[in-house]
């Protein structure tokens, strides 16, 4: 009994710094923060020209103080490494609060506060990510549903959670597939 103790305490300090090395920080708003996220001028025709000059694709993550689930993208997903590199890679993200006051400047030139934009794009709980299109032609003059080009509505657990990130990524959208025969294809496989 006394060799298994000693084993079990010997594995738990092997992986407690794996888990103590990530932590997300929580603001002074009550929101998880990732290092990696995006920290702009909140301008999102700006920040869709600098990530497409990036080669990357650009997500908004919508939270609110308190949500249980918001908690759970930052300590479930984003802690497991590679499908944070994988995103990181690949997507710039800004993280905009549901409650928010911060100004953020809109494709069309509209300046909304970050609860006015929330209403504006109908995002009515959290966590909530828009994907949106590859270069700011594509989201000119058009609104926002038509802009965005996918919606992650609510928590997913982490193979769906990356699968959305793919099928952006991959651009299934623009071939017509939806998200829920994409998820079929790539179990199946």
């Amino acid at each position: 009994m006394k060799r298994w103790l000693i084993a079990l305490l010997g594995l738990l300090a092997l992986t407690a710094p794996a888990f103590a090395a990530y932590q997300p920080k929580l603001g002074d708003d009550g929101l998880y923060r990732q290092d990696w996220f995006l920290n702009s001028f909140l301008d999102l025709k700006e920040d869709l020209a600098e990530t497409t000059r990036a080669g990357k694709r650009l997500a908004i993550i919508w939270e609110q103080k308190g949500c249980p689930y918001c908690r759970e993208v930052h300590t479930v997903n984003f802690a497991d490494d590679a499908l944070r590199t994988w995103i990181k890679d690949r997507f710039v993200v800004i993280q905009l609060n549901l409650w928010g006051d911060r100004e953020v400047t809109d494709f069309d030139g509209q300046v909304l506060t970050e609860k006015a934009l929330a209403r504006k794009y109908r995002v009515n709980f959290t966590p909530t990510i828009q994907f949106f299109p590859e270069t700011v032609a594509d989201a000119r003059g058009r609104p926002i549903d038509e802009i965005e080009v996918a919606r992650m509505p609510g928590y997913f657990k982490n193979f769906h959670f990356l699968a959305m990130f793919e099928y952006v990524w991959d651009k299934r959208y623009a071939q017509g597939q939806e998200f829920q025969r994409y998820i079929l294809e790539k179990a199946n496989k």
